[in-house]
Order: structure tokens, then C-alpha cells, then sequence
């Protein structure tokens, strides 16, 4: 067993930020603003300002009276992300931003325009424990998790820079969200699911984007997976699987060594049974190492055995960091991949690459400062 992997969903609260607005659910934020001496009527006030109007400066929430701002500000509001840079590449349709939190702990995002949609890959911890030695997130190590509203106000901030036009392409909706980026989303659980509540949830209670437009993604943390399941959300769950054998995956997955592939194709069987949604499974591609045809016809026989349809397998060019020993794998093994897997009965396509020249893998940026 790999002890040096987190066995628990959630860290210590290290460095968290103080309470803010996105933290409490509805009955909460009557109680905070009661504590301040307001009327219960001033916590849907709030929360349609934040959620609703995506305005998060209570100097500006001209509703309020401007005697009580000052307080409302300091006790549900504190500084949570600033922006250290973007940096936008494919023509501006890519925007990265490197946000810095009140503790100095720097975590990333991605808003990427495409013509039909507009998505965002969030940060759900500032680094990442799970150790997987291609990935620049995994190789720093983690800082500590995100809080709810650290999550939650990475989307408020894109959704108000979309509809005020500050992202190539003039104003726009933000319509999907991926977690994606920094971080296991898994291992900070209650964080997440509470963030996935505010994102989803209509106003005034939160951003009103549909579950279904949300994917949360793993490396494989089973019994996480089955509570995901209980939560009764339509999420997608992404599986970030990169082989189909236990041999190799022990390595480039460490988490494995806990919770074998078997054990996480049932989780992920039962989080398709219950949720009603295909399971993603995320594979990025490297040469010599996991992109032999053998291995992309056991992927297809595993997965069409494990989740039969419910099952879409994204392959990921690798986006190699600087200094790794990791590199992509040659464009007609990618495609002799994407054939044989689905020869098997299981679709597959390859992702979409976003931002090579801008750092885009997760944690370059972060870890250049």
C-alpha cells in the first residue's frame, strides 16, 4: 500500500480562508446576516448579488444601505482570489489565469470559447497528492484544499469577465464547467459537492448552471466515487484511468496501489447506474509507455465489459512539461489507438487541445509563479 497517499476525502483545514457568502447554504446566510444585526431579508439580497448580478464587492451592491457595507464586507465577503496574470492564446478563444488566494497560495484556471459553448476548468486544490509522475500539478506536491467559495467565485469571476465582454469574442455565457484543473477533486469532497451545489443551484441560491453541463473529474478514489453516486447529482464523472493494467497504472497512477482498476470501473458502473450519465474515461496518450496497440485493445475490452454504453473514452495528447521524460505519442499511433479501442464496442474520440504555447497543463503556470 502507498502510505504516503491521503486516505481520507478531505485534508486538514490548512491555511483555509476566512467564512465567506459562497460557503453557506441558504439557511446559513440568514443566520450570518442575523449575527450582524440585519433583517433575514438581507441574505437573499446578498446572495442575489453574488450569484444573480456576479458582484462581489458589497461597496457596490447598491441595495444595500451604504452604513452596513463596510461590516457586511468584512464578515461575508473577505479577499479570496486575485488575479496574478492572464495569459490567452488560439486566437484569444483561451484564457488562463494564475490567481493568487489570501495566503499567498497561487492556483490556476481555464476559460476556453468554443463556438457553442463556453468552458471553464477550475482548481479544487492548490497542487495535487495523488503523485502521478506526468503531471506538473501531481509533481509539486499539494499546498492545501480549496474552500467552497474558492471554487465557487473561480466560476462567479469567468461567468462576469464572459458577460462583460473582458474575453475575446465580445460578451457571452458561461455554460460548462470541468474540474479539471489542479487538484483531486475527490479528496477535498464536502468542498466540492458543496461547490457543485452553488454553481447549480438557481439563483438566488447559485449560479444556475445545469448539472448536466458540470464534470467532475478523479483519479480513481472508489469509495469516493460510490458516495458521489448517493449524492443523487447528474454530473458527469470523468475517470482519469491513462491504462487499462494494474502493472503500469501502480505507477503512473500511484492511488492504484489502493484501489485497483476492477475496483474503480464498479464504482464507476454504479455511478453510471445511478446518475444515468456515461462515464468519461480520460487517457492521456504517451509515447512508449502506455500507447501500445495491446493496451488499447485490453481499454476496450475492460470498459465495454465494466460499463458497456455507458462509457466515452477522451483521448489526451500528452502536453508535456518542461524537463519531463514524458512525451506525446506520434499521430498514427494516436490513431491506430482510437481505432482499436473502438473495434471493442466503446466510442472514442481525442480531446481537443487548448493552450500548449500559454503553460496549459495544469500547474505550469503555478509552479513558474
Amino acid at each position: 500500500m502507498a502510505t504516503s497517499l491521503p486516505l481520507v476525502f478531505d485534508a486538514p483545514r490548512r491555511g483555509m480562508p476566512p467564512r465567506h457568502l459562497a460557503d453557506l447554504d441558504a439557511d446559513e446566510r440568514k443566520t450570518a446576516v442575523q449575527e450582524l444585526g440585519l433583517p433575514k431579508f438581507r441574505a437573499d439580497q446578498l446572495a442575489r448579488q453574488y450569484y444573480g448580478r456576479l458582484q462581489s464587492d458589497p461597496a457596490l451592491m447598491t441595495d444595500l444601505p451604504a452604513d452596513v457595507r463596510d461590516k457586511v464586507g468584512e464578515t461575508l465577503f473577505p479577499p479570496l482570489l486575485s488575479v496574478v496574470r492572464h495569459l490567452a492564446c488560439d486566437s484569444g478563444d483561451t484564457r488562463k489565469t494564475l490567481w493568487r488566494a489570501h495566503d499567498g497560495t497561487l492556483l490556476e484556471s481555464v476559460l476556453m470559447r468554443y463556438s457553442d459553448r463556453n468552458t471553464l476548468c477550475i482548481s479544487s486544490q492548490a497542487g495535487c497528492g495523488m503523485a502521478c509522475p506526468f503531471c506538473a500539478t501531481g509533481q509539486a506536491g499539494l499546498t492545501r484544499n480549496l474552500s467552497t467559495a474558492e471554487i465557487v467565485d473561480q466560476v462567479r469571476a469567468a461567468a462576469a469577465s464572459l458577460r462583460d465582454g473582458e474575453v475575446h469574442g465580445g460578451p457571452g455565457r458561461l455554460s460548462n464547467i470541468v474540474f479539471m484543473g489542479m487538484g483531486e477533486p475527490l479528496a477535498n469532497y464536502k468542498r466540492v459537492v458543496n461547490a457543485v451545489r452553488r454553481i447549480t443551484s438557481p439563483a438566488p441560491d447559485g449560479l444556475g448552471i445545469s448539472q448536466r453541463s458540470v464534470t467532475v473529474s478523479t483519479v480513481g478514489l472508489a469509495p469516493a466515487i460510490r458516495k458521489l453516486a448517493d449524492e443523487d447529482m447528474s454530473v458527469r464523472l470523468a475517470v482519469s484511468l491513462h491504462t487499462p493494467d494494474d502493472e503500469l497504472r501502480d505507477t503512473l497512477v500511484p492511488v492504484n496501489n489502493r484501489w485497483s482498476i476492477a475496483e474503480v470501473l464498479d464504482a464507476a458502473r454504479y455511478y453510471a447506474d445511478k446518475s444515468g450519465r456515461r462515464v468519461s474515461i480520460e487517457y492521456a496518450l504517451i509515447r512508449d509507455v502506455n500507447d501500445q496497440p495491446w493496451r488499447a485493445d485490453l481499454l476496450g475490452e475492460k470498459l465495454h465489459k465494466a460499463l458497456g454504453p455507458l462509457v466515452h473514452v477522451n483521448l489526451i495528447p500528452l502536453n508535456p512539461t518542461p524537463g519531463s521524460e514524458w512525451d506525446a505519442s506520434p499521430k498514427p499511433v494516436e490513431r491506430e489507438f482510437v481505432r482499436r479501442v473502438i473495434a471493442q464496442g466503446v466510442s472514442c474520440t481525442v480531446r481537443d487541445t487548448r493552450g500548449q504555447e500559454i503553460a496549459a497543463a495544469c500547474g505550469q503556470l503555478a509552479a513558474e509563479g
